[in-house]
């Protein structure tokens, strides 16, 4: 391993990726599936080596005084590399995607037209921290005929290695070609904006990350990119709204796992509501040790309850930022109006959830809130790949172009017309 741009040899991998696209796209779903399998059982076998790795980034990351919720994202145990292999056994029983018929006709000329799901061709992803982005991605490339080039984080620079080699081992002994699946193993961060030039090899840029990675992706990619990925989610509890139901969903968006982007960040509370609703919510809150930062009126009722923990009045600052913490911002609204011009000024077009047994007020909220995924008396945490049977994703897109929410296999595919006739020639 080199940490030096002259010696480390990119363009060669990205050659290599797209020679290895075309074989991928032709495999069959039985082929695919084997490495897949063979991916899973190799996660099994070597779990303790795994692990190993892993301690080994989590005790540098702690000796660099690393942020909680960086070390949080990136550490794996038994029970997580469990969901990783349960991941890809779920890629495994979806359908494949690549020669599915879209649509087909017949023009009047007798020309017959069908719209054909492909493979994009070579999916690049950049990502911080989480390890299991690795066989997550890997895995959705492999079944979506995309060949991949990965370049995770320093920070896990040493699990990622080996789950890179786990995955190319079980490619490589079932006689296909390991270069379906690359991983820039050096940490020269001058990899990252030569990766984004690459635009004559790599065909897809996904960033999976801070906002300043997808700011960073977005402004130098020379080729198709994902936007996404920062969350700033809402939930809304409006003055219709089943307490109970409120609560629950309240404490699970924001202490269920906290530093993941589909954590709820503030909590906007109807005023006819905010006082009964905020009595049975701080106690659960302070239980759970989460920190809130409220506006003026919330602040004097939750103030007035002897809360235990951190109670700060929050500043401007405070609303339209994913903590990735357990802070909770709260704001008293006027109404579901209020509620929906506070969060179009303030979200990220991520997950947006409202609480309420209002049907008109329900249907409004999902109607006009733009983002991804929109709840309605549930919890943004469901904004997932996994949760959504989609088997895992390779990101989730706040996007408008292409794919938006969590990102499975359709969604890194495209398409192509097939046309077949029987010698028309146009006049």
């Amino acid at each position: 391993m080199t940490d030096t741009t002259k010696k480390y040899d990119l363009i060669s991998q990205a050659k290599l990726a797209k020679i290895s696209a075309k074989s991928l796209a032709n495999l069959s779903t039985n082929e695919k599936n084997s490495i897949l399998l063979k991916i899973s059982e190799n996660l099994n076998n070597y779990t303790n080596e795994i692990l190993l790795e892993n301690q080994k980034d989590i005790s540098i990351a702690k000796s660099n005084g690393m942020e909680f919720h960086t070390i949080e994202r990136m550490t794996l145990d038994s029970d997580r590399i469990k969901d990783m292999i349960n991941g890809i056994n779920n890629i495994v029983s979806l359908e494949n995607p690549i020669g599915k018929t879209i649509e087909e006709k017949t023009l009047p000329n007798g020309l017959s037209l069908k719209r054909v799901r492909v493979p994009l061709g070579v999916i690049g992803v950049i990502y911080e921290s989480r390890p299991n982005v690795t066989i997550d991605i890997a895995s959705l490339c492999i079944k979506s005929g995309n060949s991949t080039i990965l370049r995770g984080g320093k920070e896990c620079i040493n699990t990622n290695i080996f789950l890179h080699k786990i995955i190319q081992d079980s490619i490589e002994i079932l006689g296909f070609d390991k270069n379906y699946v690359q991983l820039i193993q050096s940490t020269d961060r001058s990899l990252v904006k030569e990766m984004l030039s690459l635009e004559n090899f790599i065909d897809y840029m996904i960033p999976r990350g801070s906002g300043d990675l997808v700011k960073f992706v977005s402004e130098n990619a020379k080729m198709p990119a994902v936007t996404g990925g920062v969350g700033v989610c809402h939930t809304y509890v409006d003055e219709f709204a089943n307490i109970q139901t409120g609560i629950d969903v309240v404490i699970n968006a924001k202490t269920q796992r906290y530093t993941v982007c589909n954590a709820m960040d503030t909590l906007l509370i109807h005023e006819k509501i905010a006082k009964k609703f905020l009595f049975k919510l701080v106690p659960l809150l302070e239980k759970h040790s989460v920190e809130i930062r409220a506006d003026e009126k919330s602040f004097e009722l939750i103030q007035s309850m002897d809360f235990k923990n951190n109670l700060i009045k929050a500043s401007k600052d405070d609303f339209g930022k994913e903590f990735l913490d357990l802070i909770l911002s709260i704001k008293i609204v006027k109404n579901l109006d209020d509620s929906i011009s506070h969060i179009d000024n303030y979200g990220s077009q991520h997950s947006e959830a409202i609480i309420s047994e209002n049907i008109d007020n329900l249907e409004k909220f999902l109607n006009v809130v733009d983002a991804s995924a929109v709840f309605a008396n549930t919890s943004t945490r469901f904004n997932d790949g996994f949760e959504f049977g989609l088997g895992a994703e390779v990101a989730v897109s706040t996007s408008k172009l292409h794919a938006r929410g969590p990102m499975g296999l359709e969604s890194i595919t495209s398409y192509k017309w097939k046309v077949v006739g029987n010698g028309q020639i146009r006049i």
